[in-house]
């Protein structure tokens, strides 16, 4: 061991004084190197600039010239290695192509159909790799690589090849995307980049094969190249798995179909794009446009969406449960019957938005914006929704049983038969909140603003009401038994045929309060103020306790209580 460490040791020093011997040595020849580098990167450059919007129309035109027996004067193989000696040195730009496609379309010799047929037929051996797998004699990509080598140009075989490729699927994305608007021709024009499926094939893989050859250079290069041209294309039923696709613009693209799991999607533009039905479990997709995009039925389970922004979006029936949606703008969006099952929405914005039946089960929309949501039948059990903006929201039948609602905005919104049972309301906004027939049993309201409340037909058994503010309230016919309504604020509320048996309104103020009806049989009105109450004969007293300590009993209350005999001792 000893032996073999002193040898390293040897090897490690010579290496240490060979790099510094290069460091201080800088020949003639490597200078004249530099120097060669320098000339070979302005060559390029002014290639670059040598393919101007003329000359690719003008080939693009030639290409699709035919002879009087309809037979192409360019033949197939001089069509490849046009297009190899044409496309193969650089990558497009998007202001040249914009430029070739105006002036094509206003050309007496454009011929989308035919340039469109051939087109196709050259990306598609492309894509099978027909061209850089022939033999050296006939192999196009190397010999445009060696061409370009005697002018000095640095370039690769698969830099070449790539080039090529994606140009020409660029040229086939703009002829689609063009014939789809001319009704004569755009059933005879239809790209599937990634192929067409079949009855064996769910999924087709090709076009993810030509991101992962184009990345190959360069991490992201398909996205950079490309990116920007997807927009309004056909990309139904693509298998898209992992694939980096950052920032590139799917706006109006069909993608209905295709499976895009753990891809990279950040920043992506997929306004107006048919996803409906599409994979996108575990994607990144934060910061993503999808305004007014489809997305029924579609798998967005455990995807990141924070920051995205799905306004207007139709995501019904959509899997989002355990997905990151905070601080998404999903206003306006359709989320009915979709499942968000423990998803994190905080600080999202939901205003008017659908997701009534929606199942929203231990999700997060702690600071979210629901004003004037629809959120009729859903299930928000166990949620939390402390700090959240529900004003104007209509939660009808919603199941919001053992939510937190600390702090929770819910003014004037609908809650009518909604289940609040056991609800941490602490802090929360209710005035003016329409609670009839709400089942509220167990729930803390302490200290609540319950302000011009409608609570009619509301089961408020057992509920924490002590020093909430109930002030005009509508509480009806509610079911109070045993409530804790001490020190509350029941001035000018409504309590006729109400069940108060055993409740608790020591200290309460019930000045103005109409209790018509109302059973108070147990109850305890010690300290609680009865000032100018309204009362009829059919209000039951059974057993009342603390009458002797209220204060400011109607004189007629109290003749009518000496009169009867009974529950009224503390009277006497």
């Amino acid at each position: 061991m000893a032996l073999l460490y002193q040898v390293w040791k040897r090897l490690v020093s010579y290496v240490r004084r060979i790099e510094e011997q290069e460091r201080s040595n800088v020949t003639g020849l490597e200078l004249e190197g530099v120097f060669t580098l320098v000339k070979s990167n302005n060559t390029q450059n002014n290639y670059k600039e040598l393919l101007s919007p003329e000359q690719l129309q003008q080939s693009l035109e030639e290409w699709t010239k035919t002879s009087d027996r309809w037979k192409f004067q360019t033949s197939d193989r001089q069509l490849d290695e046009n297009i190899y000696d044409l496309l193969g040195n650089s990558a497009f730009k998007i202001e040249i192509v914009e430029a070739v496609m105006q002036r094509l379309v206003t050309s007496k010799n454009f011929r989308p159909v035919l340039l469109f047929q051939r087109l196709a037929d050259f990306y598609h051996r492309w894509c099978e790799g027909v061209f850089i797998d022939a033999v050296p004699s006939e192999n196009l990509p190397q010999k445009k690589m060696l061409q370009l080598q005697a002018q000095n140009l640095a370039i690769g075989l698969r830099q070449v090849d790539i080039n090529t490729g994606l140009n020409v699927l660029i040229l086939l994305l703009e002829l689609h995307r063009y014939a789809q608007q001319q009704d004569d021709i755009k059933a005879q024009i239809n790209f599937y980049p990634s192929g067409q499926r079949h009855k064996d094939n769910f999924f087709t893989s090709q076009l993810l094969r030509v991101i992962n050859y184009s990345d190959a250079i360069e991490i992201g290069n398909f996205a950079n190249v490309v990116g920007e041209f997807l927009k309004g294309n056909n990309f139904s039923g693509a298998y898209l798995g992992d694939a980096n696709l950052t920032g590139v613009n799917f706006s109006g693209a069909n993608l209905s179909g295709a499976y895009l799991g753990d891809a990279n999607l950040t920043g992506v533009n997929f306004s107006g794009a048919n996803l409906s039905a599409v994979n996108l479990g575990d994607a990144n997709l934060s910061g993503a446009n999808l305004s007014g995009a489809n997305l029924r039925c579609a798998d967005l389970s455990s995807t990141n969406l924070s920051g995205a922004n799905l306004s207007c979006a139709d995501i019904y029936r959509a899997d989002l449960s355990h997905a990151d949606l905070s601080s998404t703008n999903i206003s306006g969006a359709d989320l009915s019957h979709a499942n968000l099952t423990s998803a994190n929405l905080r600080d999202a914005k939901l205003s008017s938005s659908y997701l009534n039946h929606a199942i929203l089960f231990g999700a997060n929309l702690s600071d979210a914006n629901l004003n004037g949501a629809n959120l009729d039948y859903a299930d928000l059990c166990r949620a939390d929704l402390s700090g959240a903006n529900f004003n104007h929201a209509n939660l009808k039948s919603t199941n919001l049983s053992d939510t937190i609602l600390f702090s929770t905005n819910l003014r004037n919104a609908i809650l009518i038969c909604a289940d609040l049972s056991y609800a941490k309301l602490n802090g929360a906004k209710l005035n003016g909140a329409n609670l009839k027939s709400a089942i509220l049993l167990g729930a803390d309201l302490g200290g609540v603003d319950l302000t011009n409340v409608i609570l009619n037909e509301a089961d408020l058994s057992g509920v924490v009401l002590n020093e909430a503010d109930l002030s005009g309230a509508d509480i009806t016919d509610a079911i109070l038994l045993a409530t804790d309504l001490s020190y509350a604020n029941l001035s000018s509320a409504n309590l006729s045929g109400s069940n108060l048996s055993g409740a608790i309104l020591s200290g309460a103020d019930l000045s103005y309060t109409n209790l018509s009806y109302a059973i108070l049989g147990g109850a305890d009105l010690s300290d609680a103020n009865l000032e100018k109450m309204t009362w009829n004969e059919n209000l039951e007293w059974e057993d009342v306790r603390g009458l002797d300590k209220a204060v400011n009993i109607p004189e007629a209350l109290k003749q009518h209580l000496q009169e009867r005999g009974s529950g009224n001792r503390e009277l006497t």
